[in-house]
């Protein structure tokens, strides 16, 4: 038990040090650094070596209480980022944003409006192409390329703004929510509901793979944190600001690669898994996953097994 305590002891001390204290000492420095120098002289590195002379010089006291100091700051600076990093994850999925209150509620609802515009004008110039294209191959007519490429290129266009029709504020929030539709589409099996039984029965190669994806997105939206905290180094020093920009748009690009890689896996595992959770629930089902099983798995799980028979055509 002692051995077990004492390894338990150095991983926690490890992953203190290594998400919390370190980042925090660097952004501590760049503090330090931007309260120096100032807006007038950035670039000034001799008041800096001054600066350091002056706390190498302090007694050893002096110098050790400081560290204490400094590694508390530092640890207070990561749990900052991480709280700010949820919020920042919130507002990123904005999955309950119709019951926020006014003024957010109201901003919310015109972004989603915006983003829905913006979707449905690129749709519609989508599918006018591809029906061009359709007339063309209905009468014998040859494809030029750049109509396929100008189909590939729209395609893009309309995912940059949302794989399904906008219902969030934000693209990663819509993201996520094109699974639950296309899920509740395809096979009119609720996800959310479903959800917590599917992870229950995956596999455990699965489940770590997943998770793997999720925390990804987390990390991605605690670097947001910090870039947020940048933005003080920022006032004090403009440097600083030019930092904090790098920060945010480092950690959007992430979130949304995370947000696409683990979309992905939750809708594979999802069309690949549900099966094995009908069979498991004694569900009568054999071949692919379709709409009567999708439908009879939501009834089940939502406690209204009288409502089977009766599987939704829209």
């Amino acid at each position: 038990m002692g051995g077990f305590l004492t390894e338990l002891g150095k991983k926690l001390a490890e992953r203190w040090l290594t998400l919390l204290a370190l980042p925090g000492v660097l952004y501590l420095a760049i503090l330090a650094t931007a309260h120096t120098l100032g807006h007038t002289r950035p670039f000034t590195l001799s008041r800096l070596t001054d600066r350091l002379s002056n706390w190498t010089t302090s007694s050893a006291t002096t110098t050790a209480l400081l560290l204490f100091v400094v590694l508390l700051a530092a640890a207070a600076a990561g749990l900052t980022a991480q709280a700010l990093g949820s919020l920042i994850e919130r507002a990123w999925l904005a999955d309950r944003w119709t019951s926020r209150r006014p003024p957010l509620r109201h901003l919310a609802r015109l972004r989603v409006r915006r983003r829905h515009r913006r979707w449905s004008t690129k749709q519609s110039a989508y599918h006018a192409l591809a029906q061009a294209k359709a007339e063309r191959l209905a009468h014998g007519d040859p494809v030029p390329p750049e109509m396929d490429q100008a189909l590939i290129a729209g395609h893009s266009r309309i995912a940059r703004i949302a794989l399904e029709e906008p219902a969030r504020p934000g693209w990663i929030g819509d993201r996520l929510h094109a699974v639950v539709h296309r899920i509740d589409r395809d096979y009119r099996l609720d996800l959310p509901t479903a959800w917590p039984y599917l992870w229950l029965t995956m596999p455990e190669e699965t489940r770590i793979t997943i998770t793997d994806a999720r925390a990804a997105f987390g990390r991605s939206a605690t670097l947001a944190g910090w870039g947020v905290l940048y933005l003080a180094a920022g006032i004090l020093w403009w440097p600083g600001a030019l930092l904090a920009a790098a920060i945010l748009i480092t950690a959007r690009h992430r979130a949304r690669d995370a947000t696409e890689t683990y979309a992905s896996l939750v809708e594979a595992a999802t069309r690949l898994h549900t099966p094995a959770l009908a069979t498991t629930l004694r569900l009568d089902h054999t071949g692919p996953l379709d709409r009567a099983t999708g439908w009879a798995v939501t009834c089940l799980l939502q406690g209204r097994p009288d409502l089977i028979p009766f599987v939704p055509h829209k």
